[in-house]
Order: structure tokens, then sequence, then C-alpha cells
């Protein structure tokens, strides 16, 4: 059957052009040979999306075709049908990375770098990156043999394109076919690498700066030294500083391969060049990957010397690089002893709290707290703690809430004891900040300060805080306020919420604002399954009757969604289960004859649920 298709079997267009024939391919999965003329014909349709759908279908025709049909005939058609509509490119760049099964496995996966070469010659950016991808996947199948004799001949090809582009892809191979290659072509490919390197286009020696990194990892150790120190210095000196920053990847992967004299001996000079570098996008760069480049170079002397360069970094005229820095912190803590790190961080670190970039001020905070375990406690509560206050009363947001949210790690250095004395005043202050999302912040770090600061602290300091939450304004803290009352009551006890809480929570049913009222239903529904049913019964359904005839439609109707998870609760004790048959049923059943449709239809919701669990 398969024998009488072709791929070149669309018809010709005949008379005025037409919108183009509907293609349907919900058939080609089971073979039928009309669906899958469909697929052939849709991928030379003038309609994009044809052609694009007949990309997705191609595996299925290659099924149908058979792996030597499919080596012989459609790989040699996509080859020479390559279109020029990039997202279609991309596609095709895609699936023929995952197309070996289809051509015979991988004895035939050097078949399909003829259209990806093509491919990674294209002028689309993501397209080319694609296609080296894919054939990057071919290799790692591929036998020495069939990369030596297809995949060696395909780089230097591309290596040598008279356009940009194909250079540009060639870098991006030559790590995966290092590995799979003898002696003397690897001795090839470093030549070719290199002239990558000095390429005249700067596009190109940006490939070869980003790609650089993968050889390292992959050539001898002998190599490294005569081969990659000598490219990234010439790469790293470029007066293009789009290239030298993307040397500092490089420059971390040379310095693991290294030792400690070598890295000294043939890194020193650069390293330092860069710190300094004119450019801020490098110094960034280097900001950024400061702790990983220092922990690799490992001599005492030059670490001292880049603890001074973070330290002037500290300074960077520039904001992003002085962000980029404090993401560092914690690293360049390991660079020096305490009391050297205590002592050259302090001054820095007061400037960088009173930084006008908000940004800088906001990644500080979320980093700063990473110092506690170096400063120790004595050094946490007198050089730390005073400038996380301060931070805690910034201006901007999220310089508060990412104190807020790394203050565990400040409590696991200080104590929960000395961390309240010093900073519950501000976190109290900012449960009531302007911006909902501190609000929010503070509420889900209530339950790990109630678990160190024990009962009778949290009902003096905090009890009225956490109640106040259910009024918000804002659905998202009156949410969180609810589970945070939850999770208060896992940690204080059933008998603390039956005292505590839940009157505090019922006198709300009574209150004129029906959002009051509709919290209640939302806290009683949270807590219920964390309190005996016996709590259910005294309190909390008593009180869930009264709201039954509420005026309010979406009062009522939250009723008949919470009766269903009190019901579960009634059930855990024989002698509260039969109010399900005294009360639960009527209420509902009294809701289900609401004049509110809503009010009806979540009652019946309800009354399902009850009876299918039972």
């Amino acid at each position: 059957m398969t024998e009488q298709m072709s791929i070149d079997s669309a018809p010709p267009v005949v008379g005025e052009p037409s919108p183009g024939p509907h293609y349907d391919f919900e058939d080609a999965q089971s073979g039928d040979l009309g669906a899958l003329a469909a697929i052939a014909d849709a991928m030379k349709s003038d309609n994009l999306t044809d052609r694009l759908e007949s990309l997705k279908r191609l595996s299925v025709l290659a099924l149908a075709m058979g792996e030597e049909r499919t080596r012989e005939e459609l790989i040699p058609f996509l080859d020479e049908s390559i279109d020029d509509e990039d997202e279609l490119l991309l596609a095709l760049a895609e699936l023929l990375g995952d197309f070996t099964q289809y051509v015979g496995g991988p004895k035939y996966a050097y078949v399909l770098l003829r259209p990806l070469e093509n491919l990674a010659a294209a002028e689309e950016t993501v397209v080319r990156e694609k296609a080296v991808e894919s054939i990057n996947k071919l290799v790692a199948v591929m036998d020495q043999l069939h990369v030596e004799e297809y995949l060696i001949p395909c780089i230097a090809r591309l290596s040598t394109g008279e356009w940009f582009t194909s250079r540009s892809s060639a870098a991006g191979l030559y790590a995966a076919a290092y590995g799979k290659v003898t002696d003397a072509i690897q001795s090839k490919l470093r030549a070719g690498y290199e002239a990558l390197c000095k390429d005249e286009t700067p596009m190109i020696r940006r490939a070869a700066a980003t790609n650089l990194t993968d050889l390292v990892e992959k050539i001898e150790k002998d190599h490294v030294v005569a081969f990659a120190v000598p490219n990234f210095r010439h790469l790293s000196e470029d007066d293009q500083d789009s290239v030298r920053l993307l040397t500092v990847k490089p420059l971390v992967a040379i310095t693991k391969r290294l030792t400690t004299e070598e890295c000294k001996q043939y890194l020193g000079e650069s390293v330092h060049h860069m710190c300094v570098d004119k450019s801020w996008r490098v110094r960034y760069m280097v900001a950024e990957q400061f702790v990983a480049l220092a922990t690799n170079i490992k001599d005492a002397e030059l670490q001292e010397e880049l603890l001074n360069v973070a330290i002037s970094l500290m300074h960077d005229s520039e904001a992003e690089v002085r962000g980029a820095i404090c993401t560092q912190l914690d690293g360049l803590a390991d660079l020096a002893n305490t009391e050297a790190i205590i002592g050259r961080l302090q001054a820095p670190l007061q400037e960088l709290v009173d930084d006008p970039s908000q940004h800088v001020r906001s990644t500080l905070a979320k980093h700063i707290g990473s110092l506690c375990r170096v400063f120790g406690r004595e050094g946490t509560i007198e050089h730390l703690l005073p400038l996380l206050l301060r931070l805690l009363k910034d201006s901007f947001p999220d310089v508060r809430l990412n104190i807020i949210s790394k203050l565990d790690v400040v409590d696991n250095v200080v104590g929960i004891e000395s961390l309240s004395q010093s900073l519950l005043p501000a976190i109290v202050e900012l449960a009531e900040d302007k911006q909902w999302r501190v609000r929010l912040a503070i509420i889900e770090y209530v339950p790990l300060i109630a678990s160190q600061l024990g009962v009778q602290f949290f009902d003096e300091q905090l009890t009225t805080l956490c109640m106040s939450w259910l009024g918000d304004p804002v659905y998202s803290i009156r949410e969180a306020a609810t589970v945070n009352l939850k999770k208060l009551t896992e940690v204080f006890g059933v008998e603390w919420a039956r005292t505590t809480i839940i009157p505090k929570i019922l006198v709300m049913t009574t209150h004129p604002n029906y959002l009051y009222r509709m919290t209640t239903i939302f806290a009683i529904t949270t807590i219920a399954p964390s309190v005996t049913p016996e709590i259910v019964r005294d309190m909390i359904l008593p009180a869930l009757e009264g709201l039954v005839n509420d005026p309010i439609p979406n009062i009522r109707f939250n009723v008949a969604k919470c009766l269903q998870p009190l019901t579960e609760a009634l059930r855990k004790s024989s002698e509260t289960a039969s109010l399900e048959s005294s009360v639960i049923r009527p209420a509902l059943a009294r809701l289900e004859e609401d004049p509110d449709p809503d009010v009806r239809y979540f009652a019946h919701r309800s009354l399902s649920a009850i009876s299918n669990a039972a």
C-alpha cells in the first residue's frame, strides 16, 4: 500500500488561486493512505499552518515509508525543500534531532546531518541554536567511524563558511566531536577552534568564547595550558566588551582543571584585569561568578587579593555590579578567617544598606542572612541585627519582603529570644504594612515565631494581630490568615484553640459587615479538621446554624459548602456522628429550597458528597 504513496503526490494547482485544501490528519496514525498522502501534500502547501502540522506528523509518514525510503527519499526531500519561514525551520531543526529511530537507528544517524548542517547556517539565531543542539544529540549516538567520516567534514565546512552564521554554529559542535575522534583529528579540531577565536567577526568570537567552557572540560590537561589558556587570554583582551564578558565562565572552567600554582602562574594577571575591566558588563559577570572563581583558585595570597576586589566591587559605580556581588556574600565569607571577614565587610555592608538603588538593597536583603553562620551569635547580634533592622524599615517593599523571608536563617544562629527582642517590634509594624505582599510574608512567618516564643508570649503580643488579619481588605490576606490559625492550632494544641482562637472567630458571625461573616466560615472550614469533633459540636456547629438564614446569598452558599467538611469531622466520633442526620442534612435540605440558584446548587452538591462518602 505504501508503494503507491509518494512525497511528490500533491496534485497540481489549476485555475484561480484558492485558500488551499483542507488537510485532515486525524487518521494518519492508523496508516490510512489518504491521511498519509495528506501529510506529504501539506508539506508543499502554501499555508504555513499546514506545513507546520505536516512536520508534527512527519514521524507517522516515516513509519509508513519505512527506514530505507525515509533515508533515501524523505530526508533528501526535507533537505532540498528547506523553507524560509523561521517558525518552520525551528520546528524542523528540533524534529531532526529526535529522528534517529526513523532512519534505522544510530548507525544511520549521519543521514540527518546534511539537512541539519543547512539549518545550522540559517539566518535566524534560534534556528541555528536548535540545529546545533540536534547535531550534538546525533553525535552522542554516533560511533567514532561515522563521526570522523561525516561530522568532521561538516564541522570543517561550517567553520570555513563564507557567512558568519555557519561559523558561529560550528563553534558549538567542537566539544561534542572532540571525545570521539583520534588524536590527529583532535589536533585539527583545536586548530580549527583557535581560528574561530581569532575570527575577524565579533559574533564568531562571541560564539567561540561561549562554547570554550564545554571544550575545556573535554580536552586533556596538557592542552588546557597549551591551547585553552592562550585562547582565553586572547578573547579576554578583545576590544569588544560583548566578547570579554563571555570569557568569565571559560575562566572558571579553566581554573577547575589547573593546580593552584598553575592558576597563579597563567591566570593571575588576566583575573586582575577582568575584575577592573572598564566595561561594567564584564565586571558584572565577574561579580556573578566571583565565588566559583575564587574557590577554584585556592591560593591564599590570590584569594586575599580577590577579597579586596570583591570589596571594591561593592563600591562599584554601577548598581548592577553591586547587586551581583551581593549574591556572593555567603561564599565570600569563606575566603578569609572570621575576624578578617567581619572587619573587612562591616563598612561596605553599612554603605549597601543605604544604597540609592532599590535593586541593590533588595538583593542585599535576600543574601545578608547567609553571613550569620560566619559572624556567629555574638557577631550577628552586634553587627548584623542593626543592619537587618534598617532593612526591615526600608521604604521599598521588596527589601522588607526579602528580609522577612530569610529570618529563619537568622533565627537558627541567634535564637528567637534575641530575634524577638530586636526585630519583633519591626515585624509587628510590618504586619500592618500598606503593601499586602509584605503583610502576607509576615503571616506566613508567624507560626515559626509562635513555635519559638511559646503560648504566653504569643497571646500577649500577637493574638490580636492574627485576628485583625481576618478583617483585612485583601482576600489573599484573609485566606492566609485562616491557614495561619490552623497552623497555630497545630503548634499550640486544640485546647488553646478552644479557649483563645475559636471564641474570637465565632464573635465575627454576628458582625454587620458580611465579609467578616464570610471569613468566619472560611476560618471554621479550615480549622475544623484540626480540632476535636466535640468542639465542632459544641462551638462551631451552633454558630454556623445561625448563618443558614443569613440575608446575603454568598454567606448561605458558603455555609452549604462548609457543612461538608464539618460532617467529615463529626464522623470521627460515635458521639457526634448522629448530628449528620439531626442537624447537617436538615440544614442542607432547607438550603436546597433557597430562592437563590447558587445556594441551591452548593447545598445539593454538599448533600451528594456527604451521601457518597457515607
